[in-house]
């Protein structure tokens, strides 16, 4: 078993401060990539407004998530002590399990036979969208 990213916020609070802790990263990409784009200054205004800035926070957020991956078997015992509701997205017999504890006893989880990137990359969406797209709104 092996853990990707460093994301885990242990409450509300502490997700929404590490949310707002991306938003001068995500500004900053955005402005590096409409450079890359090539895109004037008159385009730039057109293009990137508030909902943009938002998205590539959201997406920061949700690629720094600490992911766990593992076994069914490995999985399975650590389901068996979390002290909280599992979302398991996946087919049942399969091999390994990526998943992502958040804050409140909320965690979800994919299953997974071969592709670990790809998991792990759905796992986290999957766990923004999930978990803390409500909390976040608050």
């Amino acid at each position: 078993m092996h853990a990707d990213g460093f994301l885990a916020p242990e409450n509300a609070a502490a997700a929404r401060e590490a949310y707002e802790s991306v938003g001068p990263g995500a500004q900053v990409v955005v402005k590096e990539v409409a450079k890359a784009m090539e895109l004037d200054a008159e385009e730039y205004d057109e293009r990137v407004n508030p909902d943009v800035i938002e998205t590539a926070r959201d997406a920061m957020f949700a690629s720094l998530l600490e992911v766990r991956v593992g076994t069914s078997e490995e999985f399975q015992q650590w389901a068996e002590r979390y002290d909280g509701e599992v979302d398991v997205l996946g087919a049942e017999h399969v091999d390994n399990v990526a998943w992502h504890a958040g804050p409140d006893g909320e965690a979800v989880a994919a299953t997974f036979q071969d592709e670990e990137t790809a998991a792990v990359g759905t796992l986290r969406r999957q766990a923004y969208g999930r978990i803390y797209r409500k909390l976040l709104s608050e």
